[in-house]
């Protein structure tokens, strides 16, 4: 398996994390997340303009028509400058379900004007505490009357308040998994924001009678349940890649740390016990970079060896997330838990990716389902 750049993908490499070192540092990032919305539409707008939001998307859609392994380059340099934007939700997720399942005038509808920037939209999937690998939703569907109306709760949706639109995901009549395009301002939709712990917004949707039409139910998709997997699939292996980013902040910036920190008039990278600590860091970085790539490049293949290599290196860089966290921590002392470093808030973004797209406890159930039915 070829795991190096294109010309073309180092290019981006080379711009997204020009953008984040000159845009996104850790200053500019806590005046963001003092705002009420988490948001900047000043960086949102830069990031259309460069054309990231359009990148997964169909060359007919306003998109570029990138790879998996595009969008993971974006979202590594997003986890190194730990990004409050949106992209993640709007692009990665609703952008590409959207373009799987709506039909060309739904697809017009919606996905230039996300690829301008100039609208949000959100996943509704998840019913319980985490959003899980898939499975067929409680939430309702069914005609009362003359309404086709929806009824039911989505909790913990990344980005929700945010969002001007909302995908949700609902079981209709005869068991058919559905997707449906609600506004937020939609009668009957109650949003209940709250902060998650990694300092973004997250909420729980409560969809008492909300009534839709025809229109807008995304149809197109022959096989809705599999779209739905696919997309959660691209998800985990963008959160893959924004971990790396995350992983290698922590990393270069321990490294730093204890070259400048003396104690006994010396710097305490000396010392041997914690440069193997810190080589152990390296090597996690490194593993957790390699299946991040190979993840992204399984994508668009067979959906066994998708799932199987997806699976595989979110419990990896779960794994390698807690070492490199605990030992950044540890090697800041007590410093590295206070809001005046940014480790800790590193640290917590990779919890979150840990519980997101499926627990590490799914991912090795899927892994054990994938290895029996292969043996079978």
């Amino acid at each position: 398996m070829d795991l190096s750049f294109s010309d073309d993908q180092r290019l981006l490499k080379d711009s997204a994390e020009r953008f984040v070192a000159q845009r996104y540092d850790f200053a500019a990032r806590r005046r963001i997340a003092a705002l009420p919305e988490r948001f900047s539409p000043d960086i949102w707008q830069a990031m259309a303009e460069m054309g990231w939001l359009g990148l997964p998307l169909p060359l007919d859609d306003n998109g570029f028509g990138g790879s998996a392994l595009d969008v993971g380059i974006v979202m590594e340099a997003l986890g190194r400058g730990l990004v409050l934007e949106p992209y993640l939700s709007t692009v990665v997720q609703a952008g590409q379900l959207i373009a799987g399942a709506g039909s060309p005038a739904q697809r017009t509808r919606w996905l230039a004007p996300i690829a301008a920037g100039q609208q949000r939209v959100a996943l509704a999937h998840g019913e319980s505490m985490f959003e899980s690998l898939g499975g067929v939703p409680d939430t309702r569907a069914q005609v009362e009357g003359e309404r086709l109306v929806i009824r039911g709760t989505k909790r913990l949706v990344p980005d929700a308040p945010g969002a001007d639109w909302f995908i949700v995901t609902a079981t209709r009549a005869g068991g058919e998994l559905a997707f449906f395009m609600i506004p937020r301002e939609a009668p009957g939709l109650e949003i209940q924001s709250f902060d998650t712990l990694d300092g973004r917004l997250a909420a729980n949707l409560r969809l008492d009678g909300v009534a839709v039409s025809e229109d807008q139910c995304l149809g197109a998709a022959a096989d809705n349940a599999a779209l739905l997997s696919e997309i959660l699939d691209r998800t985990a292996a963008a959160l893959c890649a924004e971990a790396v980013g995350c992983l290698q902040h922590l990393l270069d910036a321990t490294v730093a740390y204890t070259r400048t920190r003396v104690q006994f008039d010396r710097p305490i990278a000396s010392n041997q016990v914690l440069r193997h600590r810190m080589v152990d860091m390296a090597i996690q970085c490194e593993e957790s970079r390699a299946m991040a790539l190979r993840a992204a490049l399984a994508i668009d293949g067979d959906p066994a060896a998708r799932q199987r290599e997806v699976s595989g290196a979110k419990l990896k860089i779960s794994r390698a997330a807690r070492l490199v966290a605990e030992g950044a921590i540890q090697l800041h002392g007590a410093m590295g838990v206070t809001d005046e470093l940014d480790v800790g808030a590193y640290a917590k973004r990779l919890m979150t990716i840990e519980k997101l797209c499926g627990t590490p406890a799914e991912h090795r159930d899927r892994l054990a389902g994938l290895r029996a039915a292969r043996g079978a």
